[in-house]
């Protein structure tokens, strides 16, 4: 009997790109994969899918309500999470159960649920059913979420989440430390997305203790101080998607692909790739701010500007920047960016530190980055808060004149390559793991 997996993302982008990227990996062993989203997402994936060839994909996309109506705002996180909370469940149920019913040869061996829909990890222990956990985003991030706990207890946060003095967090030496006036779920002034976020936080703990596996999309040797505060933690990533030739790549929008042969036109190392993920919404003072940075500088770049990137119109704006830097600039909607960060000409990348969750805390991430890796430089607001121009062209140009910094970032990228190949630390860990699923 062919062993089945259903695998369940939370509904946003950055958590259903790695639990796809995963489930490629998954039916590359010969195991059937069924993918679960919600209907708003499930139309998002199928409408973007470059080939329309989903019958001989291995991997079956199947969706289930979200207890929303179609016109609701799904960005309203505090809203998204209750509902989903509240009906998907009850659906998640029914779908295992109609699947084990229409086949005796096609039972669902285990489920994949991403750790902020830990409910589906409850749902599938009263059926009996075995369970893996997936944190998408860093051990660091992970780590902190398990000290919540801990934390209170110790007076550091209270009840809600706020920090009770404004001092440095740490969690052991190897691990930078967290300022309290950045940690992922505070939302000062918005006590309802707080609570939404630390909420769904402090469940983390409770679903970890369900799970039989708890995969983690990093390599242990990226952080291994993190790794080792978490008790079984199985690193398996980077989760890549290489040369999958799935029509699948867990894409809400269209990539344009049209920016790869560009790329290829321009000289090794000369452009700057910049994109903010799937959410983060620029004022449009700081949009503008980011465009003329990019001009001053005076090299090719290739911006990925979704079309909800600012809170208005951005045509007007874009049009004229458009005709200015037509020689140099390439900007899309959506970008493949896997294939544009392994593209030679790629020089650098300047993103929103975001590591596929929404739970992680991007403040930490570029911590990593900058103090603990030393592989990129962080961008300083004025006293207005305001990212200026010359700020990134500053930095930009003193990070692409930084010997020092390429060589961490290769060294990097040596490591977390071979912690993928035959004989790596992730790749063990993934073949285990998917022994264990197959016995």
């Amino acid at each position: 009997m062919q062993p089945h997996v259903v695998v369940i993302p939370y509904p946003a982008q950055g958590h259903v790109a790695p639990l796809m990227k995963l489930s490629n990996l998954i039916v590359g062993h010969g195991i059937k994969v069924t993918f679960v989203t919600t209907e708003f997402i499930h139309a998002k994936l199928t409408a973007s899918m470059p080939v329309k060839n989903e019958e001989k994909s291995p991997i079956r996309l199947v969706s289930i309500p979200d207890g929303l109506k179609p016109g609701d705002d799904r960005n309203d996180l505090t809203k998204l999470l209750e509902s989903v909370a509240k009906f998907m469940p009850a659906h998640f149920k029914d779908l295992i159960e109609k699947i084990n019913k229409s086949d005796d040869d096609d039972q669902i061996s285990c489920v994949i649920a991403d750790t902020a829909v830990g409910w589906a990890l409850e749902v599938a222990e009263k059926m009996g059913i075995k369970r893996a956990a997936l944190w998408p985003a860093g051990p660091g991030n992970l780590a902190f979420v398990l000290h919540i706990p801990k934390l209170i207890e110790d007076g550091i946060i209270d009840a809600k989440g706020t920090p009770v003095e404004n001092n440095l967090i740490w969690l052991s030496k190897g691990i930078p430390a967290w300022s309290s006036t950045e940690i992922s779920w505070c939302c000062p002034g918005d006590s309802k997305i707080q609570n939404a976020l630390f909420g769904l936080c402090f469940k983390v703990n409770h679903y970890v203790k369900l799970c039989n596996w708890l995969l983690c999309n990093s390599f242990y040797e990226l952080d291994s101080p993190a790794c080792n505060l978490i008790p079984g933690i199985i690193p398996v990533g980077p989760l890549l998607l290489g040369n999958q030739l799935s029509c699948h790549v867990g894409s809400f929008w269209s990539e344009d692909l049209t920016c790869l042969s560009w790329l290829d036109k321009q000289p090794v190392g000369s452009v700057i790739y910049v994109a903010f993920g799937s959410t983060s919404i620029h004022s449009q003072q700081q949009f503008e701010e980011l465009a003329f940075g990019l001009e001053l500088i005076g090299q090719p770049f290739l911006w990925v500007v979704r079309s909800d990137i600012i809170n208005g119109p951005l045509s007007e704006f874009l049009d004229g920047f458009k005709t200015r830097i037509v020689d140099r600039g390439y900007i899309v909607e959506w970008a493949r960016q896997e294939k544009v960060l392994a593209h030679p000409s790629t020089a650098c990348f300047l993103s929103h530190c975001g590591w596929n969750s929404t739970l992680e805390d991007q403040f930490h991430n570029k911590s990593y980055i900058c103090d603990a890796w030393k592989i990129g430089l962080g961008l300083n607001p004025d006293e207005n808060g305001l990212i200026t121009r010359h700020e990134i062209k500053t930095k930009i140009e003193t990070l692409l004149s930084d010997d020092g910094i390429k060589t961490n970032a290769l060294k990097l990228k040596e490591m977390a390559k071979k912690s993928v190949i035959e004989g790596g630390s992730s790749f063990k860990n993934f073949e285990s793991f998917i022994e264990q699923i197959k016995h």
